[in-house]
């Protein structure tokens, strides 16, 4: 497998979906989609109608049909759902899952990933967050069964996750030590797939190459000598890039507008992460010519850009904010700001200032708090032992009742709920205002006209990747070639351990 030159990010929920990584990875880069609340954006598609059908030509490759057909008859709406109606609910993440989650989670992957690489030999990544654990081994597991190449992960120390590849790949068992609030010396929460039970059988499949997100040296090395299998290379990311950001290291400072102040501490010693012989890919503001013969020269592989792409016109913002934020940026006032206090996460998030959004303090403060979709919730461990879920952003009186504090409650946003507004997902409840969306991106959203082409208020993929190139001596990408695939019209035939 040659190493990609361009790794196209995986952002937000759907932000990064499949045409996009598709379109990516077709250009001979490595597309990446956002392993972010998949069931959650499977099941409301679904119950949009999934008008094209390609969802439901996902599902028929799925290798057990039985489960593809529960999802289809709890979700699947012929025509779509009335306008203004709720989406059905979905079930939400839990230390032990029912089946239900289980088989959403693991067939919204396998979906994504199938469809992102359907008729193509190209790379395709899946990107998921440390900070969110509690889905992460099915997820892991239906990107798995599509043949995903890449899984790329940060917002935190994924050591286990090399192992658990190890583990899914050879059929086996895998469990993800849980961090648990008040969990007592040497008492240990775990989640835990198992392949067999689940699928009927022990499928064999490939183990995907594993990047890990990083911000320093330190956490490279770590990573490198302590983690429970092999790291096959880093992306490198700066404060500058979109999303969640790597917090300051020492006291948290914050500017006069009310942002975490970065130093030089925080610059990524990159002669350290060299020494270490793994390939590298450097990120957050890479995304102007020169950049990548830069990253180039001080020894990456290449670089990882994401914010260019998220306003392309395949990814998945809803296309009102594509325009809107292209003429800021037009106009030289596309702004973010870096949140310390936005994502329940306790990391520093980039929000997109933009009318109409949850990034205006009056729209935020006139939100009626809800805690229905659960991916940011914390487990923490309750009086009697059990394991309890809370939430900063959920109802003030829910968190301090649970045993939080007013404080960690205080300018909390609903990312859940903010990033599938995004891109046309918005939950509609009875006697409440439609959710609003949350958009973020990196500092180099001001620079994003630049990839407009001459008489054209849109740019595609393509767009991107040429001016990425402009002034690069490399040629290591080439288009994918078509694939070999048995399984396009049919089912994903797997390998067993009994074969």
């Amino acid at each position: 497998m040659s190493q990609p030159l361009i790794i196209q990010g995986g952002m937000g929920v759907a932000v990064s979906g499949w045409t996009l990584a598709r379109a990516v990875s077709m250009l001979g880069h490595l597309g990446v989609v956002s392993g972010t609340a998949l069931a959650v954006v499977l099941a409301r598609r679904l119950q949009l109608g999934d008008p094209q059908g390609d969802l439901r030509r996902a599902l028929a490759h799925f290798p057990f049909p039985a489960m593809a057909d529960r999802v289809l008859g709890r979700y699947y709406i012929p025509g779509g759902k009335p306008p203004g109606a709720a989406f059905k609910t979905t079930p939400m993440p839990t230390l032990c899952p029912g089946p239900a989650f289980t088989e959403l989670t693991v067939v919204a992957n396998f979906v994504e990933v199938f469809l992102a690489k359907e008729q193509h030999a190209g790379l395709v990544g899946v990107n998921l967050l440390e900070k969110i654990q509690l889905p992460t081994l099915p997820s892991l597991f239906g990107a798995m069964l599509a043949g995903v190449d890449y899984v790329l992960m940060g917002a935190g120390i994924p050591r286990a996750i090399p192992g658990v590849l190890d583990r899914l790949a050879c059929g086996e068992a895998a469990s993800l030590r849980v961090d648990v609030a008040g969990a007592g010396p040497g008492e240990a929460f775990d989640t835990t797939f198992a392949p067999e039970p689940f699928c009927g059988t022990a499928p064999l499949l490939k183990r995907p190459k594993f990047l890990a997100i990083v911000a320093s040296a330190t956490l490279a090395m770590t990573l490198t000598r302590k983690s429970s299998g092999q790291v096959d290379g880093f992306v490198v990311e700066g404060e500058t890039a979109g999303g969640h950001n790597a917090p300051p290291r020492g006291t948290l400072q914050l500017t006069a507008e009310g942002e975490p102040l970065y130093g030089a501490r925080d610059v990524p010693e990159l002669d350290k992460i060299r020494a270490l012989g793994l390939p590298f890919w450097l990120a957050g503001s890479y995304a102007q010519p020169g950049r990548l013969q830069e990253a180039l020269e001080l020894g990456a592989a290449g670089i990882q850009v994401g914010t260019a792409f998220a306003f392309c016109e395949e990814s998945g913002i809803r296309s009102d904010f594509k325009r809107e934020v292209l003429a800021l940026s037009r106009a030289g006032k596309a702004r973010v700001f870096t949140d310390p206090v936005a994502s329940p996460t306790g990391f520093p998030f980039k929000v997109l200032q933009l009318e109409g959004t949850l990034s205006q303090a009056r729209l935020y403060e006139a939100r009626t708090r809800i805690c229905d979709l659960g991916y940011l919730r914390h487990p923490y461990r309750k009086d009697n032992g059990e394991v309890g879920y809370r939430c900063p952003a959920e109802p003030v009186e829910d968190y301090v009742r649970k045993g939080g504090t007013l404080a960690a409650t205080v300018g909390r946003k609903c990312i859940c709920n903010g990033l599938p507004a995004t891109v046309g997902l918005a939950q509609h409840r009875p006697d409440e205002p439609v959710e609003l969306a949350l958009l973020t991106a990196g500092n180099d959203v001001r620079n994003i006209a630049s990839f407009l082409p001459p008489g054209r208020d849109s740019y595609r993929a393509a767009d991107v990747i040429e001016r990425l190139l402009a002034g690069t001596k490399s040629n290591r990408a080439q288009p994918a070639p078509p694939a070999e695939s048995a399984t396009v019209g049919d089912r994903v035939v797997l390998e067993t351990q009994a074969a």
